[in-house]
């Protein structure tokens, strides 16, 4: 790994690094906040949305401080393959910046867009081999909800903890997730089930409680992110969930910043265990 840059911050300190990824075929850049207790800590992935990046929470997140007085350290990758050579769409919800965590099997996408076994595979065995990780957890926003949920049941055992903010939790019924699904995964809807998250609950469930805040003032709760989808296969599925419609609050990093500090006392008391 190179280091960007190296900041003190609450008695920890925040990285952002950068190393050269197999599975994507690329330069991934992530950063890592570190807390000031030493020994094995549990840490936590945050999945970012659309057009993000990984500094996008980094920056606008506010989770420095309340991480480290929980001892938690907080993961923020970036949302898909980028640079040179790598396929892109004019689309902002698409291609670079759209990753929407899945291992892409179609033509142009296929030799980069690997981001689920880059979330799972390389990017957990390589931040466990140099920070002094005890267990890991995963929460996103909006295309980064969607990836954590689904992340989460389809791989049982690798976070022990899973929250969203405002996400996509049903791909099949929405313009965003149609979109992607047809270009990364190909135009048969089966094989889209098992990437989205209403069908997963129904299907797998997540060992533990489920954490979801949702902004009722957010422009896209009603035609991308359904949350009362979500609510309808937990509720049918009897997943342990809190899914809370948050008054007045929208989709922007205001809100994410509002209830950071729930979302990662739920993952830390998850995660002491």
């Amino acid at each position: 790994m190179d280091t960007i840059s190296d900041q003190r911050a609450f008695g920890g300190r925040q990285l952002v690094l950068r190393h050269k990824a197999e599975t994507t075929a690329c330069d991934m850049t992530f950063s890592v906040f570190t807390p000031p207790q030493k020994g094995p800590r549990p840490a936590v992935m945050y999945l970012s949305g659309l057009t993000c990046s990984h500094a996008n929470c980094t920056e606008k997140g506010g989770f420095q401080r309340i991480a480290a007085d929980l001892g938690l350290i907080v993961i923020c990758p970036d949302t898909s393959p980028r640079g040179e050579g790598v396929a892109d769409d004019e689309g902002y919800d698409l291609g670079q910046g759209a990753g929407f965590y899945v291992d892409a099997t179609e033509a142009p996408w296929a030799p980069h867009f690997q981001m689920e076994s880059y979330i799972t595979r390389e990017l957990p065995e390589l931040v466990r081999g140099a920070f002094d990780i005890s267990a890991m957890g995963v929460f996103g926003h909006s295309m980064g909800g969607h990836g954590a949920l689904t992340l989460a049941m389809r791989h049982p055992g690798l976070f022990g903890s899973v929250s969203a903010f405002a996400p996509i939790v049903s791909p099949l019924n929405c313009p965003w997730g149609e979109k992607a699904m047809t270009a990364y995964l190909g135009a048969d809807r089966k094989a889209w089930e098992g990437h989205d998250a209403c069908a997963l609950v129904k299907a797998r469930g997540f060992e533990g409680e489920i954490l979801v805040d949702q902004g009722m003032a957010d422009n896209f709760l009603a035609g991308e992110l359904k949350t009362h989808l979500f609510q309808q296969a937990c509720a049918e599925a009897g997943q342990a969930a809190t899914i809370r419609m948050q008054a007045g609050y929208d989709h922007s990093y205001y809100f994410i910043a509002s209830f950071m500090e729930d979302h990662l006392r739920h993952h830390a008391a998850a995660l002491a265990g």
